[in-house]
């Protein structure tokens, strides 16, 4: 009995393994074939399918030191994010701005909010609807490298974009 109900479990379990045929005969594709989709099942959380593909596409911007205007790189990375998030229109984001060390506490909480600002902006520009873009600013307080030195503090100086939950 025990055996005959676990061959049977594997039998259902192989069967939703294949791809599923289409009247004409031919395949359907799996979710993960289908262009602009996650390996998510259809009907999966749209924040975690957003989040996967916001990895792939780049969920961070950087910036020059005391600078807040994009570089070509970062308008290049931000017109992916909004092709993105025209295609996930129930996701809503949150622009984190984010400065290195150098500089007192309040001038980096200002610089990271103009940063998160700037990239809230043009994706804006790029038609994602204001009312699904928010920002914060960090300022210095969560770098993403700890060291003194220049290649670290470029790390530091960025915009992130993160799904709003």
């Amino acid at each position: 009995m025990i055996a005959t109900a676990a061959v049977l479990s594997l039998a259902v379990l192989a069967g939703c393994q294949s791809s599923a045929s289409n009247s004409d005969g031919t395949k359907s594709p799996q979710s993960s074939e289908v262009a602009g989709t996650s390996s998510l099942a259809p009907g999966g959380d749209p924040v975690q399918m957003f989040e996967a593909q916001l990895t792939q596409v780049g969920d961070r911007v950087h910036f020059e030191l005391d600078r807040y205007d994009l570089t070509l790189e970062a308008e290049a990375t931000l017109q992916k994010q909004a092709a993105l998030l025209k295609s996930f229109q129930s996701v809503a984001i949150t622009i984190e701005g984010h400065a290195d060390e150098r500089g007192t506490r309040e001038y980096n909480l200002a610089l990271g909010e103009r940063r998160a600002d700037t990239v809230r902006n043009y994706l804006i520009a790029l038609g994602v609807p204001a009312d699904r873009v928010s920002v914060i600013s960090y300022g210095k307080e969560r770098p993403e490298c700890a060291d003194a030195a220049e290649t670290c503090w470029a790390q530091n100086r960025r915009g992130v974009t993160v799904a709003s939950r």
